[in-house]
């Protein structure tokens, strides 16, 4: 065995010629799955956990999905390589409208629907839709290569599932704990309604859109008859619902009205209602008057209350598909019921008319219409696609205001921490005026809430009153029978006989739940089930404890919660970040994370949003198809930087594929030169100058990358070991060892290159491990669990100098020879007038290298001969190196004073255009930096120029 083989390992399988995404990727992902290698038992390791944002089951691999995976991947590899029980937790939501939707769509092609099934009949078929179509998206994240432990309490080894038994466990003890604390209440408010989808939604899937409006004037007629007052309105179909007129307490017009307790009589309905004060009106607005409708505005509902009207009082026009509806005083006239919203809004603007109440809206010419045309951000359902319709109605709370205030005192201590900083504000202003969060959803699909309803009774002796309904709270059925007995037992203490002996029963979904009266013996108590289901957010706020076996007492939660670091978009920082810090710090009493991160969104090459309606959406598995995955994931995460937005560029993807196929290339001629794995973590040990440097570039690039990774500033980390391997092991390191290919080199720069895999490991998993296999026989230890890099060795100043000096002469050789048109080839001399002793020996010492590389036959230390010469600097030396013979001085000047001109007039055009308000302000955003990017390039070209023309004295 030879002094090389000796140094390294056995040799692996030769390197194909090209380098190929496809042929590897779902090789080795499938090695690494069916291995174990994800989560490798490691159990006296000290624990790093992270948690995906569970994707939609109904989804697929979007941009941004992309994106959030692509950064949790690169963190659980490289606290993996340094030697943690790093666990990643993955899973899918179950989407409740989303998933429903889809299931309906199916049977709508077969010309079926949701309602010709019973509820568990349905909840079957989206069974059955789950295990066929369901995994989509999982099966994208592995083409990405997230090592997710896709098997931990996950029955098929495709993560977990927020409707699994355990979780549902999990979500149902929680509403039920929270309900037993006070924290959870059934209340009559306002939601967003979807009258397509039938259901209430949250504020996350309302998007608004600006349409082509009208703005509607009206009189109000005072009761007295004494004039009228005038309000205007968007939406006159909901004047049926009015119940009072509201002023500006300031406004001295009202004044008077409000002091005498004026009303107006509202003319289709003769409604008498009252003109109230509060500062919601804006007296600069129109009249200043503004007509108020508790049950169908967000806003008009706040004003409602704190006018003096109860919830529970407040009328209601439509119905679930929104639909006139009789209100409670029954004052709507019967040809509005039954009738769409939209056409009763037509229909209220004709009778207003009709009735000389419309004010008709003159436009500048000086032409009346009967509305003043306006554009209005109207809320659209993100699934139903039709406008969401405020509606006043009985729903689940959670009093989110009083889980909200651990978390905020949680940031506040550093318990967590957000990065980046900047978005600590926005936290507290959102917490800090958090609204009641609506948790019922009137959906088949999701989790059942766990309440069951029975008549409360005001019981004496001799009578028995129905008060109502009372909701019976349980984990189970069996429970909720049990609490429903307990309160007929309270109420046997009334004496009232038809108590003694009732029977507590549960009946199926849609029977009438009257209690049975036909006979005190055998006298039933019915309950009926909760037919509502839990919101999804609710449920995946569970995500990073319920995941790991709670409530449950598990060895897993134990080790594993708190986790250490979520990785979020920053648009779910209030949906899903903010309730998990409460709920999690509710139940665990611990945070559920140290560290939040919060990363930007993907946008296309312009800086637009992407959508699917501009056209402009990037599909990620195409780019992996062209590409690989590599290549997009080191795209995703050298453009990552701290609270910047990613701007979408293909060219740059394609550009980190050539930057995988450089780092193949080179590792085939290590290969072909006897360079193959090393058998030492520690550096090896080193003699000459140059593998001195590159040990002490491993060195340095290491403390880069570990810096940046504890920062979470992906973009560095990347760039990091970007640098290194294109510029200083690739482009320098390589050059200068070729021809030298001793026993000490040939361990160096096997070391070297396997440091360097491990260190891209996490952002490359793919091509780092086919090379790491093929450069070495070690299939016991593959890279994906090899150790993280600790050289043991420190950076040797002298070593560093040299090389650097030497990298600098040819770095300025090669650059003044392309600016002077000297053909790469050439062989020059080069003169140097009293050169440093440190200078002289560095000379010395790599003769070879500078002829080889810098192309000169020789370096004279002695004054240059009398005229023009171009200056090339290397450290504390000006080399002079004559030009005469090697090009035309004049004619070389000539071309490049033309260009320089050429690039100045181009450079202060563009200067003075950005110095142009008016464009700045007034072109398109893209247009302006395309100028700045231009003045940019002109600029440094003009300075370029002026460099060579210096050259040439």
């Amino acid at each position: 065995m030879t002094e090389t083989q000796a140094a390294q390992s056995a040799p692996g399988t030769t390197l194909d010629k090209t380098f190929d995404p496809a042929a590897i990727e779902a090789r080795w992902y499938t090695f690494w799955e069916t291995n174990g290698l994800f989560r490798p038992d490691r159990p006296d390791a000290v624990p790093f956990t992270i948690v995906n944002p569970p994707p939609n089951v109904t989804g697929s691999l979007h941009i941004g999905h992309a994106l959030d995976n692509t950064l949790q991947d690169v963190i659980i590899r490289y606290e993996r390589l340094r030697g943690k029980d790093a666990l990643w937790v993955v899973g899918t939501d179950h989407a409740g409208i989303a998933t429903q939707m889809v299931v309906e769509r199916q049977l709508e092609q077969h010309q079926d629907k949701r309602t010709n099934y019973t509820r568990e009949q349905f909840i079957d078929k989206v069974w059955e839709w789950k295990a066929e179509s369901g995994g989509t998206i999982t099966r994208q994240l592995r083409r990405l290569g997230c090592s997710m432990d896709w098997s931990l309490n996950s029955p098929n080894n495709d993560g977990q599932f927020t409707m699994d038994p355990h979780f549902t466990r999990a979500v149902v003890k929680v509403f039920v704990d929270l309900y037993n604390q006070g924290l959870i209440y059934r209340d009559k408010r306002l939601v967003n309604w979807d009258p397509k989808l039938k259901t209430a939604i949250s504020d996350l899937e309302v998007e608004t859109r600006e349409v082509n409006g009208h703005f509607w004037h009206f009189k109000y007629p005072l009761s007295d008859g004494s004039g009228h007052i005038t309000v205007a309105t968007t939406r006159p179909e909901t004047m049926l619902a009015d119940m009072a007129v509201a002023v500006h307490p300031g406004d001295e017009r009202y004044a008077a009205l409000v002091t005498r307790g004026a009303t107006v009589t509202l003319p289709i309905t003769g409604r008498e209602i009252p003109i109230i004060a509060d500062e919601h009106a804006d007296p600069t607005l129109g009249s200043g008057a503004v007509k108020i409708t508790p049950g169908h505005d967000f806003n008009d509902f706040e004003v409602g209350k704190r006018a003096g009207f109860k919830p529970a009082d407040m009328l209601n026009m439509l119905d679930a598909e929104a639909k006139v509806v009789q209100t409670a005083d029954g004052l709507i006239p019967a040809e509005f019921l039954g009738m769409d919203r939209f056409e009763a809004r037509k229909r209220v603007v004709e009778m207003m008319n009709d009735l000389g109440f419309l004010i008709p809206h003159i436009d500048k010419e000086g032409h009346a219409h009967e509305a003043e045309p306006r554009t209005i951000q109207t809320p659209f359902g993100d699934r139903g696609g039709v406008v969401i319709e405020p509606w006043l109605t009985d729903q689940w709370y959670v009093d989110a205001k009083t889980l909200a205030g651990p978390p905020m005192e949680a940031v506040r201590s550093g318990a967590i921490e957000i990065v980046p900083k900047t978005w600590e504000k926005t936290f507290f202003n959102w917490m800090e005026n958090i609204q009641p969060w609506c948790v019922s959803r009137q959906l088949w699909w999701g989790h059942r809430i766990p309440a069951w309803y029975g008549v409360a009774f005001k019981a004496t002796a001799n009578r028995a009153t129905s008060i109502g309904m009372r909701a019976f709270v349980a984990e189970t059925e069996a429970e909720a029978i049990g609490l429903a007995q307990a309160y007929l037992d309270e109420l046997k203490a009334s004496g009232n006989p038809m108590f003694a002996n009732a029977k507590v029963i549960v009946e199926a979904d849609g029977v009438d739940n009257e209690p049975s009266l036909a006979s005190v013996d055998r006298w039933t108590y019915p309950l009926t089930r909760d037919e509502d289901v839990l919101d999804t957010w609710f449920s995946s706020a569970l995500w990073p404890f319920a995941t790991l076996g709670w409530p449950d007492e598990s060895k897993l939660l134990k080790k594993h919660y708190p986790n250490d670091l979520l990785i979020s978009g920053f648009d779910i920082l209030f949906f899903w970040d903010a309730r998990m810090a409460m709920q999690g710090i509710h139940f665990m009493q611990d945070v559920p994370w140290k560290r939040l991160y919060l990363h930007g969104l993907v946008r296309a090459a312009d800086g637009q949003k992407m959508s699917k309606s501009k056209g402009n959406v990037v599909d990620p598995l195409g780019l992996i198809d062209q590409y690989g995955a590599d290549a997009l994931r080191f795209f995703m995460a050298a453009m990552e930087s701290q609270g910047r937005d990613v701007k979408m560029d293909e060219k740059r993807v394609e550009g980190y594929r050539n930057f995988a196929t450089k780092l193949w290339n080179a590792a085939r001629f290590c290969q072909s030169n006897g360079i193959g794995a090393s058998t030492s973590v520690a550096a090896p040990a080193a003699t000459s100058a140059v593998n001195k440097w590159i040990i002490g570039e491993v060195v340095e690039t290491l403390a880069e990358l570990d810096k940046a990774m504890a920062d979470l500033r992906f973009d560095a980390a990347a760039n990091a070991i970007y640098h290194f391997v294109w510029d200083q092991f690739c482009d320098w390191y390589i050059e200068l060892i070729k021809g030298q290919f001793d026993a000490e080199t040939r361990a160096v720069a096997g070391w070297v290159l396997d440091q360097i895999l491990v260190m891209l490991h996490p952002f490359m998993p793919f091509v780092t491990e086919e090379l790491w296999s093929k450069m070495g026989d070690r299939p016991a230890h593959p890279l994906i669990t090899a150790q993280w890099p600790a050289p043991g060795a420190a950076v040797d100043a002298g070593a560093k100098a040299e090389v650097e000096w030497l990298i600098a002469l040819v770095g300025s050789l090669r650059g003044a020879k392309a600016e002077l048109g000297i053909a790469p080839g050439a062989r020059l001399t080069a003169y140097l007038a009293d050169p440093s002793d440190a200078t002289r020996a560095i000379i010395g010492r790599n003769g070879a290298a500078i002829d080889r590389l810098a192309r000169l036959d020789a370096i004279r230390f002695e004054a240059a001969p009398a005229g023009a010469a171009m200056q090339v600097g290397a450290g504390d030396a000006t080399l002079a190196i004559p030009l005469e013979g090697v090009i035309d001085i004049a004619a070389e000047k000539s071309r490049l004073e033309k260009a320089k001109a050429v690039s100045e007039k181009e450079r202060d055009s563009l200067a003075r255009r950005l110095e142009n308000p008016a464009f700045v302000e007034k072109a398109k955003p893209e247009a302006v930096e395309k100028a700045r990017a231009d003045h940019a390039q002109h600029a440094a070209e003009a300075e370029r120029l002026a460099a060579a023309l210096a050259r040439l004295g």
